[in-house]
């Protein structure tokens, strides 16, 4: 407990900051574009699962969530198109197969998601080219550059370790990771936020440029924002919503964290989904494109309970469309890497 106290602290003066500022300089508006991206830790192995399990939890999601998808759609006519970010270490060539299968159908995307301890910079550097060649050449998965021909992908750190944030140092060893991801084709990270853990940054609902500082862990605990008319320089960090929820409160007093996760124990709600949106996660100078990244742990027996038995599903896409008409505002669903490319978009203005 006083670890998660502690490392809260790290993180709630500059979330205040933020707060007052976004009054203070008249960012508090109603948006007129919401872009939803779920990424998903999609670990079919998760919990030493066998090989009958893992394909058990694969199929579950190839028979119920293009039924799920093909029933909502937003605002252009869209389906929500989800984003698996596969880890690296439970590669097997038949559960990507089928995960490919469903995604070339036009339902998902995969991008690259890494469990890693005690590692170096050159075998880091190896495990990302080798990974990415592999999704893209055998099974193909990935996009590539149009100007550079190099496949590129969308990364999440396994155990929010990015860049050896844990002060124990465990999950990750490389503090470096940051340079390693750009050189390797990464076009941006998708790991936070992570809080209550202390590999929260300080940093936070942003859309920012992390960049390395040689030889220090965490480099990305704070960065310049993506700004209207200006091109960043680092990794691309794109944040999901994190926030006091006033309506929830622990002990009738301390309130809870939004920490923007659609888990077995915490469903999407109607009140959730303001509360994303509220966090006005933008490009600097465009407040009214709102960018709302969730995670989940898909392939967990507790999460698919409540998103395909339990009406999870549901009340997610039911509360977005309450906000949408209640606002008048166009909902669009994207994925991981659509949602890069509207922030881009959104940064090339004038």
């Amino acid at each position: 407990m006083l670890d998660k106290i502690a490392a809260t602290l790290q993180w709630l003066p500059s979330y205040f900051s933020r707060e007052i500022a976004r009054t203070l300089n008249g960012e508090r508006v109603t948006p007129k574009h919401i872009y939803f991206c779920i990424c998903d830790h999609y670990e079919p192995y998760w919990n030493g699962a066998d090989k009958t399990t893992a394909r058990t939890r694969i199929q579950r999601w190839l028979n119920e969530y293009p039924k799920i998808a093909d029933t909502y759609r937003d605002s252009d006519g869209n389906r929500l198109k989800y984003s698996f970010f596969y880890p690296e270490e439970e590669y097997q060539v038949d559960d990507l197969n089928a995960l490919a299968e469903l995604c070339h159908a036009g339902y998902g995307e995969v991008e690259i998601h890494l469990h890693h301890d005690n590692d170096t910079p050159e075998n880091l550097r190896r495990t990302l080219i080798d990974f990415k060649h592999r999704l893209h050449e055998q099974h193909g998965l990935l996009s590539v550059d149009k100007v550079t021909g190099e496949i590129v992908y969308g990364f999440i750190h396994g155990n929010w370790s990015l860049c050896n944030s844990r002060k124990d140092g465990r999950w990750c060893g490389v503090n470096d990771e940051i340079t390693i991801l750009l050189e390797t084709g990464c076009y941006a990270d998708f790991t936070l936020p992570s809080a209550p853990s202390d590999t929260q940054t300080r940093k936070v609902n942003s859309i920012y440029y992390g960049v390395d500082k040689p030889g220090m862990p965490k480099s990305h605990d704070w960065g310049v924002d993506a700004e209207v008319g200006k091109r960043g320089e680092g990794l691309l960090m794109v944040q999901g919503p994190l926030a006091l929820d006033w309506g929830r409160r622990k002990f009738g007093v301390v309130p809870r964290l939004e920490y923007s996760g659609l888990l077995g124990n915490f469903p999407p709600s109607a009140e959730r989904v303001k509360l994303w949106i509220d966090a006005g996660i933008s490009v600097k100078g465009s407040p009214e494109h709102v960018f709302v990244k969730l995670y989940t742990h898909g392939t967990q027996e507790g999460v698919m309970k409540m998103l395909f038995d339990d009406g999870g599903w549901q009340r997610f896409f039911d509360g977005i469309e309450k906000y949408g008409n209640d606002n008048k505002v166009m909902v669009h669903f994207v994925s991981a890497r659509e949602l890069v490319n509207k922030i881009e978009t959104v940064c090339a203005m004038r």
